[in-house]
């Protein structure tokens, strides 16, 4: 893959290393907000841009890191596929280079799996200005470490995503939304229960005395599993809607979050095993993932919801806020530290791209 798009972003990279300067990896910028504020010069990856190869067939498609998110969703919905670990895009633009290095998932992460399940190749280029290939195109492609999926997530700390290949799914043939008026208790249980049945889950919500549940798959299992659950029916339209908003942060919950933000407060994420009972913390909670994903919007301080977070198995996230001096990911253990910074070492050793995004060692 040599193009002059491609050229200009290895010309940069030389040039800034040459410098011992910094690169801000940026996208469509949607997701600026997340991890630690950006620092040096932006290096502008929207003009790598298209889809290189789309089987639907064969369930893959191979898109450039600069390509808008809403044209590849547009170009999988015209085969009936689509991405089923709905990558949030937050605002216009997203890109899908953005959405692998985030790592980010929407409503259907629990059910699908998340971006990394999905990426079956890529391409890097290193800190050396080195064009790097890692996988394929097809499921079984990897003998060693499994470069290309750990791209997911890794904030753009390895590397400019030039390119990558996904796998994609056929869009369920029915789907249906069902809430139900349950307290926080009540809900995880609930949905605690219905995860160890046989039932067509394919995301589910509570917030503010409300769970909603959606259910997709084959129109006999939905219809049965309607029957089976009660709850009620929320229309088509309006249904999607409440996914697409939730899975943006457009919705109430994360509207009012935004606000809090600006007057002071932070907006948390919390991964817990599912089955963790109601965590008694101060804040407005949504909850996702059947319990697994925890949204809390609070002012209260960050030690104690990492050692409430890490003393039932899980780990919190700084998502949104002004103060970030608490760090915005958890402090990792030693051991997993240091394969951190051999990594980073291994591919960006002058330290030129998204210095600090992460941790500020990185």
């Amino acid at each position: 893959m040599t193009d002059a798009a491609l050229d200009r972003l290895i010309d940069r990279i030389h040039s800034a290393r040459a410098a011992k300067g910094a690169l801000d990896i940026r996208g469509g910028g949607t997701k600026a907000f997340y991890g630690q504020a950006p620092q040096g010069e932006a290096l502008e990856v929207k003009p790598l841009a298209g889809i290189s190869s789309y089987e639907p067939s064969e369930l893959v498609v191979t898109v450039r890191a600069g390509t808008p998110l809403a044209e590849l969703e547009a170009a999988l919905a015209e085969q009936g596929q689509w991405l089923p670990f709905e990558p949030p895009h937050f605002e216009p633009g997203s890109t899908v280079g953005g959405m692998v290095a985030a790592g980010l998932a929407g409503p259907g992460r629990a059910v699908a799996g998340g971006v990394r399940d999905y990426v079956l190749g890529a391409s890097l280029i290193n800190g050396r200005g080195e064009l790097l290939v890692f996988g394929g195109q097809v499921m079984k492609n990897v003998a060693g470490y499994d470069v290309s999926r750990l791209l997911a997530g890794s904030m753009g700390v390895l590397g400019v995503i030039a390119e990558v290949s996904l796998k994609v799914l056929p869009r369920p043939v029915a789907s249906t939304t069902l809430r139900f008026e349950l307290d926080q208790a009540a809900a995880l249980l609930k949905l605690n229960q219905w995860g160890g049945q046989p039932l067509p889950l394919s995301a589910s919500a509570w917030w503010d005395g409300m769970l909603v549940l959606r259910l997709a798959g084959a129109r006999a299992a939905v219809d049965a599993a309607c029957k089976a659950l009660g709850g009620e029916l929320v229309e088509p339209t309006l249904a999607a809607d409440f996914w697409a908003g939730l899975r943006d942060q457009r919705d109430e919950f994360f509207a009012g979050a935004r606000k809090a933000v600006e007057g002071g407060a932070t907006l948390w994420r919390l991964s817990v095993p599912q089955t963790v009972p109601p965590l008694a913390l101060s804040g407005e909670q949504l909850i996702e993932w059947g319990g697994a994903q925890r949204w809390l919007c609070t002012s209260a301080p960050a030690a104690p919801l990492r050692e409430a977070a890490a003393a039932v198995g899980g780990h919190a996230v700084l998502f949104r806020g002004a103060d970030k001096s608490a760090g915005v990911f958890a402090e990792l253990p030693p051991a997993q530290e240091r394969i951190q910074r051999q990594l980073k070492a291994a591919f960006d050793p002058e330290g030129v791209f998204n210095r600090g995004r992460m941790y500020p060692w990185l």
